[in-house]
């Protein structure tokens, strides 16, 4: 069973817009920090934003002003506002959590989405 479930993605334009979002499993509680991630191709997995369970948020310098990241206190899912989507920010999107506690009392260190795919055409 998949923790934590990435939706969102898709081909869009340059200059345009998506919206990620990133539900994790009924069975976590609570967890410190829960951001987004990219992987390019041929590239590394590169940090994009983070949020912590108190609400302070991180951004990479190349999105930063143009993604915006937030979470639902109601449940344990965040979502990624990109705007102004250019061509480099083409990439798959991992969603990952850390320090997570589950229900069960089963404690992970950190957890990670499958990935939806970003393309953005120029």
């Amino acid at each position: 069973q998949a923790q934590l479930v990435e939706s969102g993605g898709g081909l869009v334009q340059s200059g345009g817009s998506l919206r990620l979002a990133c539900a994790g499993a009924g069975s976590i509680r609570r967890f410190s920090v829960m951001g987004w991630y990219r992987q390019a191709p041929g590239k590394q997995r590169e940090l994009v934003a983070t949020i912590t369970s108190g609400g302070s948020t991180n951004y990479a310098v190349s999105v930063e002003g143009r993604f915006t990241i937030s979470r639902d206190n109601t449940r344990i899912a965040i979502y990624l506002q990109m705007n102004s989507l250019k061509p480099e920010d083409t990439a798959v999107y991992y969603c990952s959590a850390e320090k997570v506690w589950h229900y069960t009392g089963k404690y992970d260190q950190e957890l990670w989405g499958q990935g939806t795919l970003v393309t953005v055409s120029s």
